[in-house]
């Protein structure tokens, strides 16, 4: 018995994506469109499962990937998952990112040409699964922006290591630092896509460019793609192991911590007050300041240095205790 066989998607019972197949064409949808989209991390686990599916099911010569609704097509990794768990437990986030790999992985190596479907908001890490694809077809109503250096993070998934191979170092600079939407109209311009339709002629488009992209050998497609996967996969892993360390590590920091928790609370980040304290000579890394003090009562050792009182007695730390 062959093991290395596609399945029935209701086998899977996906609870966070939605999973199909017809005409050779199996269709991978994010399906939280509550929360436009966004990924958590059940949801990286069952893309994974379905990529690998597809690639090993021989009746599939085109994966379509998308979202559901007409709001977003993703936006990127759950902030608020990030906000409760990750920015608590940093040693979790390591293991996420594994994950994350796994399933781009899975998508970037899966042997048949794939399209992104954008039918709406493409933000952050949604837009690192776009630029995984091999094409892309989008709404002209939809946009596309990264936003890591304005909520605490980095776009080391793919967006750092992609977007200069495909719309040039300054356009990726722009992109990837202003954090601003790029209209349809100018995401085609700067090959970000290959073709802006109206939204009701979005599945049409596709459709029809799933049927010319099966209306080819197999064999020598999945060779094509694996060649002109080159320059994506040698700048993917000359850094992602090292992004996720990074990445890891910042999480356990107060940029993430703010930009985050300001996302989740819908309030502005504290951008200026990060800068205040950098300027001032401050530990702005450090959400209460460095590990700095002790208490002459209990003897806990390093207490943050904005901290007035013991976090272990509550005794007074006054100016002379400010160091251990």
């Amino acid at each position: 018995m062959n093991f290395c066989k596609g399945k029935a998607p209701a086998d899977f019972g996906f609870r966070y994506i939605l999973y199909a197949k017809e005409g050779g064409v199996a269709k991978v949808t994010f399906n939280r469109p509550d929360a436009l989209n966004s990924y958590c991390t059940e949801m990286l686990e069952e893309l994974r499962q379905a990529f690998r599916d597809a690639a090993w099911d021989d009746a599939i010569g085109v994966l379509v990937l998308t979202g559901a609704g007409d709001r977003a097509f993703c936006t990127g990794g759950d902030v608020k998952e990030y906000a409760d768990l990750y920015t608590k437990q940093p040693h979790e986030y390591w293991k996420y990112m594994g994950l994350f790999q796994e399933c781009h992985d899975a998508l970037r190596n899966i042997g048949k040409p794939t399209v992104a479907r954008i039918n709406g908001i493409v933000a952050g890490g949604g837009n690192e699964f776009n630029l995984a694809c091999d094409l892309a077809v989008m709404a002209d109503h939809a946009t596309i922006r990264q936003v890591g250096t304005m909520v605490g993070s980095v776009a080391a998934g793919g967006a750092t290591q992609w977007l200069p191979i495909m719309v040039g170092d300054r356009r990726a600079r722009e992109i990837l630092w202003l954090c601003e939407p790029v209209p349809a109209a100018k995401c085609l311009d700067w090959g970000l896509v290959n073709q802006v339709v109206p939204s009701a002629e979005l599945d049409g488009a596709v459709d029809v460019l799933c049927r010319k992209l099966l209306d080819k050998f197999p064999e020598c497609m999945r060779y094509t793609k694996q060649q002109t996967n080159f320059w994506k996969d040698l700048a993917w892993h000359q850094t992602i192991g090292h992004a996720r360390e990074w990445l890891s590590l910042h999480f356990g920091m107060r940029e993430p911590y703010e930009g985050m928790t300001a996302f989740a609370e819908k309030r502005p980040k504290d951008y200026a007050g990060i800068r205040r304290s950098l300027a001032e000579g401050g530990s702005p890394e450090f959400l209460w300041g460095p590990p700095e003090k002790a208490c002459p009562e209990c003897g806990a050792k390093g207490l943050p240095g904005a901290f007035v009182f013991c976090g272990a007695c509550g005794t007074s730390l006054g100016a002379h205790h400010a160091r251990s």
